[in-house]
């Protein structure tokens, strides 16, 4: 791939990233799906737990992600991206990230502020780039619960 080709894609890929969230906090899930490949895969488990096991496939990640914060409100930011094309068609990516999202009265946990990174891989598909793996870790988490009645 010549440089100008590898500029064109790495700005693809910060556009594919741009709607993940942008589609995340509007709750367009329709769109938020639209970023990931068919058999993608997301890993939460620094956040699930140890023996949670990745979620595969993108209608099961869009379920999964609308289950835990379709009832929030959330601001999603990505930054500083770390992006290597491997191939025309393959490329990895490492963006430092910060979340913040304020639940529903009825939930005990007010609100979550946190840091990590987003861990990725690309594939270009006939649709264009999608992210094809998702790995998610916290450097921190900051929660506000909701006082005991």
């Amino acid at each position: 791939m010549d440089p100008v080709e590898e500029l064109l894609a790495i700005d693809e890929i910060h556009r594919l990233k741009a709607r993940y969230f942008r589609c995340l906090d509007t709750k367009d899930w329709d769109g938020f799906g639209a970023v990931f490949t068919e058999d993608a895969q997301l890993d939460m488990s620094e956040e699930a737990g140890p023996d949670a096991t990745p979620v595969v496939g993108r209608g099961p990640i869009v379920e999964l992600v609308r289950r835990v914060v379709g009832d929030a409100v959330s601001v999603h930011h990505g930054h500083m991206p770390e992006i290597k094309i491997e191939s025309h068609d393959t490329a990895t990516g490492i963006w430092a990230m910060e979340d913040q999202l304020v639940w529903a009265e009825s939930d005990p946990v007010r609100s979550t502020h946190g840091y990590g990174h987003y861990h990725e891989r690309y594939r270009r598909t006939p649709e264009g780039w999608q992210i094809a793996r998702m790995l998610l870790t916290r450097l921190r988490v900051d929660r506000e619960r909701r006082p005991r009645a």
